[in-house]
């Protein structure tokens, strides 16, 4: 333990097995006046926990040699049911959020992680242990804020896709109607089917339906079945995929586009949760959690009187948004090198991988198909790419005749890469070298832009000469010269 915390104040604990992680999470926690004591193994901290010394807040790493964090969890929850665990882990995707949920985490916390962010999720979590009352205070906390697959069903470190892996944790032991709103190719079925997988229904069946894809006049038949003799061709009596769903999961698929007459009968089941099949008289029970999906603005629908607004409301008791390609671009390197993997399984070969140049290439397209065009982007290039390195040119000819300046990547999206890449392999140095590399490349370009001319090349960014002097003294910069015309 820091020697110069506040003995009263019961310790966080940080176990992780990667010595640079405990490392950045140790000097932040003694930069906010947070006693900590650091675990290279969970094998460590139980043996502590047996001891009898507990701690505040728990943080713990998912993966580790030997006994991994939900081994702990699983320990903590059982021993001590409230003592707030976080867990963290570098494997951005949704079996880890919700193993960390559904064992009692109090939050999830993926890496590379914002340190700032760290710190006030154990401020939180510190307000939530049964020893945080005095640390409370000490710490002026804003309480205001409220076993993992090996092969992932849904991937993202992005933020807009954490908040998506949460919302499907928290879900995990509910029966409630969720709403997904999407752009094709986003996920919306990935999500349905997780949110049934990781439900207290995962025992029974998934019955999926996009309403879209069925003519109006077949589509009542699909959804609620028809008795023998119901129409023409009815010859047998035939169960609707709300009797497949019995006790399980009903994915209606762009619901935005159901007719109005079914959107009735729809917010019939759920309002009396039973039905009539076509042609029926007798009422059939409904024991269905209702998972629907849009890439359309229902609101709108609403109001120009193509969507029920009763049933609307009765579909949006949980809404979750996925985020579009271009809104989690620091996801391609990680969708790529999945669906190259999951490629190279399926067609029993070699996995193939992006070079730098092609992997920053695409990270500046556009990706309309979102997703589901990076999967089949990955497909081809398995099949089609001569080598086991892929250039820009092995892209198929519609990525490469795209140009680039359609969706730049910008500069500060790049920069959070790279501070996400600096806090994990150079921990305690990240402020100190970027602030470097930012001002070397400032008086650089300056000074090429003025010929070398340093009172100019000042005046054009907007300091003194004597900043400027030193600066270039600092960065050895004396013999700097500007670039040959």
């Amino acid at each position: 333990m820091n020697p110069a915390m506040n003995p009263a104040m019961k310790p966080v604990w940080i176990i992780d097995d990667d010595r640079s992680i405990r490392w950045v999470l140790e000097k932040a926690l003694e930069r906010e006046g947070i006693p900590f004591e650091s675990f290279g193994s969970a094998v460590e901290a139980l043996k502590m926990l047996d001891s009898g010394n507990l701690p505040q807040v728990l943080v713990s790493d998912i993966r580790m040699p030997g006994q991994s964090g939900l081994d702990l969890l699983r320990y903590v929850k059982a021993h001590y049911p409230d003592l707030p665990v976080i867990i963290m882990t570098a494997y951005s995707d949704l079996d880890s959020a919700v193993s960390a949920f559904q064992g009692g985490a109090f939050e999830y916390l993926p890496k590379p992680f914002d340190v700032d962010q760290a710190v006030a999720l154990v401020r939180r979590a510190i307000g939530h242990s049964p020893w945080g009352a005095a640390a409370e205070a000490d710490l002026q906390q804003d309480k205001s804020a409220a076993s993992p697959s090996l092969i992932p069903e849904i991937l993202g470190k992005a933020a807009s896709m954490q908040e998506v892996f949460r919302a499907i944790g928290r879900l995990s032991q509910s029966h409630a109607t969720v709403l997904i709103n999407g752009e094709s190719g986003t996920g919306k079925e990935l999500v349905a089917h997780a949110l049934h997988r990781h439900s207290p229904r995962a025992d029974r069946p998934f019955i999926a339906i996009n309403t879209a894809a069925i003519p109006k006049d077949l589509l009542e038949s699909e959804l609620f079945g028809h008795e023998r003799g119901a129409f023409t061709g009815a010859q047998a009596q035939r169960r609707g995929r709300f009797e497949q769903a019995e006790g399980g999961t009903l994915f209606l698929d762009e619901i935005g586009d159901m007719p109005s007459e079914l959107q009735t009968r729809l917010l019939r089941v759920l309002s009396d949760g039973h039905f009539y099949r076509v042609g029926g008289q007798q009422p059939v029970k409904a024991n269905v959690r209702v998972i629907a999906a849009t890439h359309q603005n229902l609101e709108e629908r609403v109001k120009l009187g193509l969507f029920r607004e009763d049933l609307f409301h009765r579909l949006n008791v949980i809404r979750l948004r996925l985020p579009t390609l271009k809104e989690r671009r620091e996801d391609i390197p990680l969708l790529t090198r999945h669906f190259l993997q999951k490629s190279a399984q399926d067609l029993a070969v070699e996995p193939k991988r992006l070079s730098e140049a092609t992997l920053k290439y695409l990270s500046g397209m556009e990706f309309p198909g979102n997703v589901r065009q990076i999967e089949n982007l990955c497909h081809w290039l398995t099949v089609m790419a001569p080598g086991q390195i892929i250039e820009v040119d092995d892209l198929p000819t519609e990525f490469r005749d795209q140009s680039l300046r359609e969706a730049p990547l910008d500069w500060l999206d790049g920069l959070a890469l790279e501070v996400d890449r600096l806090i994990v392999t150079a921990p305690g140095s990240v402020f100190e070298r970027l602030t470097r590399d930012f001002e070397r490349i400032l008086i650089r370009r300056a000074l090429a832009a003025t010929g070398g001319r340093r009172i100019e090349a000042a005046q054009l960014l907007g300091i003194g000469r004597n900043t400027i002097t030193r600066k270039i003294q600092e960065h050895g910069l004396e013999d700097a010269k500007p670039p040959a015309a």
